[in-house]
């Protein structure tokens, strides 16, 4: 399991990224379009294109993207039936590493679910 915070990680990449958005804003900013180009409402839904973007964070075990695409698909709405199922095709086309960064999706959720206690 995750042996870090993914809400703090999630504001630690924001802060560490902010020179380079202003180093190299243009290509920030056609990343930024890029993304919200291909993750917006159309024939599939926003919500299952970031359960496809989760998928390939856990797949590419990229501990950011777990962050970034648990905390976008809880504002859509998005189950832990969902969730779990989404997990599951990971793991099938991941084999065991992408079974680790599942269980790391899955602290993610928990964690990003849990109401703030401060």
């Amino acid at each position: 399991m995750s042996s870090f915070a993914h809400q703090s990680l999630i504001r630690d990449i924001n802060t560490a990224l902010k020179p380079f958005r202003s180093s190299q804003s243009a290509a920030i900013q056609g990343f930024a379009q890029l993304a919200q180009a291909s993750m917006a409402e159309g024939a599939v839904s926003a919500k299952h294109k970031e359960l496809i973007a989760l998928a390939i964070g856990v797949t590419q075990r990229c501990s950011g993207c777990i962050g970034f695409h648990i905390k976008a698909l809880q504002k859509l709405g998005a189950t832990r039936q969902e969730l779990d199922e989404m997990l599951a095709v990971a793991v099938y086309m991941g084999g065991g590493p992408a079974l680790m960064y599942a269980a790391e999706a899955i602290h993610a959720w928990e964690e990003m679910a849990a109401p703030a206690s401060m």
